[in-house]
């Protein structure tokens, strides 16, 4: 159905063809100029104008370019994308200070059909099933958490078949294809509700559909009346010790062995020190023989936020918490399962609530978590 309208237009916009091969380039010159941080994803979810559409509206989300991957052969075009078994897709880039990769899992969740093989809605045939390419251990271990999840959480009845594949060539689409729907907003409109995407998903999800994409903005879940929030240094300088400051506010690192919940067993959750908001669970806790707290998950992953640290000569991801900002330690794709993923955290940063107290501390919504 979309070769026909495209074909359409073909005439009157083939000399636009080849101009978006610099859209990654200006999107990295920009990230360069503004000192933003920028991470990449790349997800296909059939006809890439509605996927390159949803995730332009994500908040963090930079900007999305549309293309092709997964063949085999060089220069694909639309004209021969398909036949030289190409997907189409997107390629998310995004500040990772403002939303995580496994939260732009969540939004590809909620804006594709997971348990379609042979395409996505109207849209038929292998060029258009969903998929998620991986770039690194990292993408590929929380991906595979991400869809383990889903199938658990019985949303469909069918399989969940979106598959993970490693990520190839990445070639960007004609630049008539890029911002369609900004392009062309009536033709797009057509397009879309004709297709049965958006009453799929309105069926399925409901008001849950945007949901996880709000949640970077609102950050994750508090008990009610409870406010997330950074106290002036002044406060803070009060209320930590000497290490807690230094770890929290300057990245410092606690001694291994040395703190006081590497060892800890107890059932209960693990809070920003500064801010209280919920970071971990005793239940995702295991013992890496490294000394420091670690943990396999976050609790609430919208609370946790990820960035490249390249301080002492090498690149490690480092996590902080999203309210406060506090430094907590880094994560790891060294991990056991069901992640693959070691999020090594200091003792320093946290505050442990054990689950007697969760009810009095304000934190009674996390009960649940340990009922037998």
């Amino acid at each position: 159905m979309k070769r026909v309208l495209i074909f359409a237009l073909m005439v009157s916009i083939l000399w636009g063809y080849g101009t978006g091969r610099t859209a990654q380039r200006e999107v990295k010159k920009n990230m360069t100029e503004t000192k933003t941080t920028v991470a990449m994803a790349t997800f296909a979810g059939g006809c890439f104008w509605c996927v390159e559409s949803d995730f332009e509206k994500v908040p963090g989300v930079i900007k999305v370019i549309s293309g092709y991957t997964g063949g085999t052969g060089e220069n694909p075009t639309y004209q021969t994308y398909a036949e030289m078994g190409y997907i189409e897709a997107v390629q998310v880039y995004y500040d990772p200070a403002k939303i995580t990769y496994e939260q732009l899992l969540d939004v590809l969740w909620r804006h594709i059909d997971p348990t379609d093989r042979d395409g996505q809605f109207v849209d038929r045939g292998p060029q258009y099933r969903s998929a998620i390419f991986y770039q690194d251990e990292r993408q590929k271990k929380l991906a595979e958490a991400s869809r383990a999840a889903l199938a658990r959480s019985g949303r469909f009845a069918k399989p969940i078949v979106t598959e993970l594949l490693p990520l190839g060539k990445f070639y960007e689409a004609e630049e008539y294809h890029q911002d369609y729907y900004k392009k062309n907003p009536l033709r797009y409109r057509y397009y879309r509700y004709g297709s049965g995407r958006d009453q799929f998903l309105e069926k399925t999800w409901g008001k849950e559909r945007d949901a996880k994409a709000a949640a970077p903005e609102a950050g994750g879940a508090a008990p009610e009346g409870r406010v997330y929030a950074k106290p002036d240094d002044a406060t803070l300088r009060k209320k930590l010790t000497p290490m807690q400051y230094d770890v929290t506010q300057h990245e410092g690192t606690e001694p291994a062995y040395q703190n006081e919940y590497w060892d800890n067993k107890k059932e209960g959750i693990y809070v920003d020190i500064v801010s209280g908001e919920p970071l971990f669970s005793s239940l995702d806790k295991y013992d890496s023989q490294t000394g420091w707290p670690s943990f396999t998950k976050p609790l609430e992953p919208a609370n946790i936020v990820e960035k490249v640290d390249r301080t002492f000569f090498m690149t490690r991801t480092e996590v902080r918490s999203r309210h406060a900002g506090s430094h907590l330690g880094h994560v790891f794709p060294d991990g056991p399962p069901p992640t693959g993923l070691r999020y090594c955290m200091n003792s320093a940063s946290l505050r442990f609530i054990p689950k007697e107290e969760l009810e009095k501390e304000g934190y009674g919504q996390y009960l649940k978590l340990f009922k037998k």
